[in-house]
């Protein structure tokens, strides 16, 4: 019989899984639907993007739909909504069906990567926060894989519908588990059931001391009368923090990754791997890199800490990306070698692993750690719409950057994203690994600088206004 932690660990890694699985699928299948239907470039992009789209208004809605449905409720929904756009898209009969389902994919997507973090944040030991969300990331990558690897599969016959149709099932799993995963005790808080979240709270800590604890610093947090948009509204030091979620998740988007998943069989093409089969093994590498380097990473999320992580992380990405975008130079200029083609594969996964380590985690770790209690639904709720408009804009002028910019400058470009990104990281991002979310949401509305609100005892600066005043 699972116990609770079991059942919040398991349903956020299925959580994970499908968002992996839908990222991942679309990369095998869009060359197939290409050739059935003969769409143009710009339908491409919009197969890709519709579903970021659809994860963009799921995002806008999260924050109403976490806040009164709670975080338990709204994957459950997330789930249900998958399965409908999953089985729509398999059964699509041409390219406006297509992606009105993705649109539909989309939008569970959007509830599932906002929910499922936020969960596991509130429902996990603070020495072992980071690890869990990380293991969420994780969940992605092998959702990724896994799409790969069935995509692979399919390609032989070039069944891009079974690709679709399979994703049923995890998402069936994740609906059936989600029943009996217990609600956030924060999240019952403030909704002023306070005897059904101390109870849950102690079946969730190992010691009840440090339960008693931190339920009663959970009660202090819900004595800010505001919330949600007003708590934005009158509140700098609120302001501040969803700021910062903002940029994160932006930071995050413009290192161009994400085009390394969903358009990796066109950009191994560009290298010179000629069949669909050499691509999507390919792409599988990349995959795997994905999820080895993220696996690794999981543990240490909590003694290597956030900050070093994005810095090395963002430098790795820039060199990995200049490389890139140099090799795919040479080779359209003539230098068709295999040497060219293994090493442009070799920066992908030198990217990816860049990438696995930093920002694919701690974005997600520290947007979920950095909002106070009532405006929590809120601040993510913004961070996560600005991850999926930001993933829209890429996926949908990929291609055409490609053809605009050409090949070299598009991912030079996303390569400087990279460098000025470190900067941005030693003067804005807090180090966050092994503190309260209570003492973060303190120093944050005391008026500490924002790369100051992981410290005990920081250094803050005086602030003339109360947390309810403007």
């Amino acid at each position: 019989m699972f116990n609770g932690k079991s059942l919040v660990s398991i349903a956020a890694a299925l959580a994970g899984l499908l968002f992996g699985l839908d990222i991942g699928i679309i990369a095998g299948a869009l060359p197939f639907i290409t050739s059935d239907w003969q769409i143009t470039t710009h339908q491409q992009e919009w197969v890709v993007s519709t579903m970021m789209l659809g994860a963009t208004l799921g995002s806008i809605s999260n924050g109403w739909l976490s806040s009164r449905l709670g975080r338990k409720f709204s994957l459950l929904g997330g789930g249900l909504l998958f399965a409908i756009g999953t089985i729509g898209c398999s059964l699509a009969v041409n390219i406006d069906m297509m992606l009105v389902f993705r649109v539909i994919q989309g939008f569970s997507i959007g509830i599932a990567s906002y929910a499922a973090p936020l969960y596991l944040s509130e429902m996990s030991d603070k020495e072992v926060r980071g690890k869990r969300i990380a293991m969420y990331q994780v969940m992605v990558n092998v959702g990724i894989v896994l799409a790969f690897l069935s995509d692979t599969a399919f390609s032989i016959s070039g069944n891009w519908r079974a690709m679709f149709a399979v994703l049923v099932i995890p998402a069936a799993i994740l609906i059936i588990s989600v029943w009996m995963m217990p609600k956030s005790p924060r999240w019952l808080a403030s909704k002023g059931r306070m005897t059904e979240a101390k109870n849950i709270l102690l079946s969730l800590r190992s010691d009840e001391k440090e339960a008693n604890q931190e339920f009663t610093d959970i009660v202090a947090s819900l004595k800010v009368k505001e919330s949600g948009f007003s708590l934005f509204k009158i509140n700098r030091n609120f302001r501040r923090s969803v700021a910062l979620g903002v940029v994160l998740q932006f930071m995050q988007q413009f290192t161009g990754m994400n085009i390394l998943m969903y358009y990796s069989p066109t950009i191994f093409k560009m290298a010179g791997f000629d069949t669909h089969l050499e691509q999507m093994i390919s792409t599988v590498f990349v995959g795997m890199a994905f999820v080895i380097t993220t696996t690794i990473v999981a543990r240490f999320t909590d003694s290597w800490g956030r900050k070093p992580a994005l810095k090395v992380g963002f430098l790795i990405m820039g060199v990995g990306m200049f490389c890139l975008g140099g090799l795919l130079e040479l080779i359209k200029a003539g230098h068709t070698g295999p040497m060219f083609g293994y090493l442009a594969v070799l920066m992908a996964v030198i990217c990816i692993i860049g990438y696995a380590m930093s920002a694919a985690p701690m974005v997600w770790v520290l947007c979920s750690e950095i909002q106070p209690l009532k405006g929590r639904d809120f601040g993510i709720a913004c961070s996560t719409t600005m991850n999926w408009i930001s993933n829209m804009v890429l996926g949908a002028t990929f291609l055409s950057l490609l053809n605009g910019i050409g090949t070299g400058n598009t991912f030079w470009l996303y390569a400087a994203f990279n460098i000025i990104f470190i900067l941005v990281t030693i003067g804005f991002v807090p180090e966050t690994k092994g503190v309260a979310l209570e003492r973060i949401e303190a120093n944050l509305m005391s008026g500490a600088k924002l790369r100051n609100l992981g410290e005990h005892s920081p250094e803050q600066e005086p602030t003339k206004q109360p947390v309810h005043q403007n």
